[in-house]
């Protein structure tokens, strides 16, 4: 059995920053470094009928670009339709969102691979059950985490109470990626640099505005995004 020292998990300040987007990014990285990747996305609410199976765009997204082959399900082991919140989204499917089972479902894809890229769901703080979120289950790991900052306004209030909570739990926060996503937004420079000044870790790149590529909902990856993006500044690659 691996330990869980080579897997990252993508959180961001907010539903809709990017996080699939820098996820994939990651996930190429590592595949560009001869590394086994296997993606999980643990809960994913917003989904459709594909194939006659219920199945997340951002799911598939992460699935399409792994190099392991992996079934839907090894990806995305609790999925539901609405686009709601993944606790009231399983309340409502009268799911329980099992602990144990997902940690049996990273350590799968973690004994196949050399690396997992784990994406969260909406903000880091979001309920996974009436008693434990996201942020509890990931604090559990103690995995590196990166922070998806989108940069519009009030991301400096957003991003400094994540960045506040993972230190009061004091996980290891790899680092942290901006990306645009508000093409009018104000102070763009000024922002980053507040968040420069609070947030002890690597920037590991800030993403300008590229359309509607830089939004995780749009279910779109840009390929440019890799220019902007630097993540041999990562404590975890190897030099």
């Amino acid at each position: 059995m691996k330990t869980l020292n080579n897997t990252l998990f993508v959180t961001g300040t907010d539903t809709g920053v990017g996080k699939t987007c820098i996820s994939r990014a990651l996930v190429d990285y590592f595949v560009s470094q001869g590394e086994r990747v296997a993606p999980l996305k643990p809960v994913a609410s917003g989904s459709a009928i594909r194939d006659g199976v219920l199945q997340n765009d951002d799911a598939l997204i992460l699935m399409h670009a792994a190099n392991i082959a992996l079934e839907y399900s090894a990806i995305n082991p609790y999925v539901f339709k609405e686009p709601i919140a993944p606790h009231i989204a399983a309340a409502k499917s009268q799911v329980q969102i099992d602990i144990h089972y997902l940690n049996q479902c990273h350590q799968r894809l973690a004994d196949k691979a050399d690396r997992v890229i784990v994406e969260g769901a909406g903000g880091w703080q979001v309920p996974l059950t009436k008693a434990l979120s996201m942020a509890d289950w990931v604090a559990q790991q103690q995995w590196p985490v990166i922070l998806v900052v989108g940069l519009r306004l009030g991301c400096i209030n957003h991003a400094r109470l994540t960045y506040l909570d993972m230190m009061a739990k004091k996980m290891p926060l790899a680092g942290w990626v901006v990306n645009t996503i508000d093409a009018d937004v104000l102070e763009s420079e000024a922002i980053i640099a507040d968040l420069l000044h609070f947030i002890k870790a690597p920037l590991l790149g800030v993403v300008p505005w590229l359309g509607n590529g830089n939004k995780a909902e749009e279910a779109v990856f840009t390929p440019d995004m890799r220019q902007y993006l630097d993540f041999s500044l990562l404590p975890c690659v190897r030099r």
